[in-house]
């Protein structure tokens, strides 16, 4: 690759900031899955911004960097993956809960007066 620029290299915008977020993404995606999905979107967002800079003039940013963003956006797409289904698993699971709870009559009115109190 030759290197037409003749300034130092410098890191991409946000690039240690992506891998943050990714990363950040996939170690709470148990925490019911909402702060995961903003994390990993945002991550995704700026890693799209960082790579179309990176790709435009590849001489003025160093390669690591580069990696680091790749890595961190990697790292988004896993946590939004295991997000969503954990969100999925918690609707099914407070869905199948909750049909199985609301046939039963005593359930219901035990649930009332446990709400009530």
């Amino acid at each position: 690759m030759e290197n037409n620029y003749y300034g130092p290299q410098i890191s991409l915008p946000y690039s240690t900031a992506i891998l943050v977020l990714g990363i950040i993404s996939i170690a709470m995606c148990w925490c019911y899955g909402i702060p995961t999905l903003v994390c990993s979107i945002i991550a995704l967002v700026l890693s799209g911004s960082a790579s179309k800079k990176y790709k435009a003039e590849p001489a003025n940013y160093t390669e690591s960097s580069y990696k680091n963003a790749t890595a961190g956006k990697i790292c988004a797409i896993i946590g939004l993956v295991l997000s969503v289904l954990f969100i999925i698993y918690l609707i099914f699971v407070i869905a199948i809960i909750g049909w199985e709870t609301f046939q039963d009559p005593a359930a219901i009115q035990e649930w009332i007066r446990d709400y009530q109190s």
